[in-house]
């Protein structure tokens, strides 16, 4: 009676535990290239960006020249390479807004914007809307009307109340108080906010 390889291929299955081992190439105690990377290449998309990228930011009217990886938010990149830090992150998943900016006009959550996505846009942040020898009248509002404690979501509650404004130069208060609705006060201070973008807003009528 002859014994029957036990890892002999079996007919018709297509398939053996041998084969597979001299497949994936196991020896040594490591896999070597064989069906696992195969089939990883195989899953793989052929336009992967990987690395750094150079690319050009237009801020505050400035031009910035940086290189970035792509999977890099704005926020991330101003903070990290710009030394522009106004905006905040906090929750860094696009529901407080204390990273808000101004992209085209905008206001957007700089933490939900690619780096390279923000080429060849306008953007504003909290330094170009509060330095230099003429800030915007809701700067000096929001000091005012005691529309800041802690301080965290200040930045992008200005920035947002700046787009707001641009938008609607004459709001009411119930129109501030749902235009704003995008960002979070923690301190509860939205009644000082509100009235503050009143007030913003009677200086732009009136002239600065």
């Amino acid at each position: 009676m002859s014994i029957k390889d036990p890892e002999a291929k079996k007919p018709g299955s297509g398939f053996s535990r041998r084969g597979f081992l001299q497949g994936v190439g196991v020896g040594g105690g490591a896999l070597s290239t064989g069906v696992l990377e195969n089939e990883a290449q195989a899953q793989t998309p052929a336009n992967v960006i990987s690395g750094e990228t150079a690319i050009t930011l237009q801020i505050n009217g400035k031009p910035y020249k940086t290189t970035v990886e792509p999977r890099r938010t704005l926020l991330d990149v101003m903070r990290d390479q710009l030394d522009l830090t106004a905006a905040k992150r906090v929750c860094d998943r696009g529901t407080c807004g204390a990273c808000t900016v101004i992209v085209d006009n905008k206001a957007m959550y700089s933490c939900t914007v690619l780096a390279i996505d923000a080429q060849g846009k306008k953007i504003e942040t909290l330094e170009g809307i509060a330095q230099g020898r003429n800030p915007h009248p809701i700067v000096n509002a929001f000091v005012a009307n005691d529309a800041q404690q802690c301080g965290y979501c200040t930045p992008g509650f200005v920035v947002a109340s700046k787009a707001f404004l641009d938008r609607n130069p004459s709001p009411t208060f119930d129109q501030v108080k749902e235009g704003l609705g995008g960002n979070l006060c923690r301190c509860g201070t939205y009644v000082g906010i509100r009235k503050a973008v009143l007030e913003a807003s009677a200086k732009l009528k009136g002239g600065r």
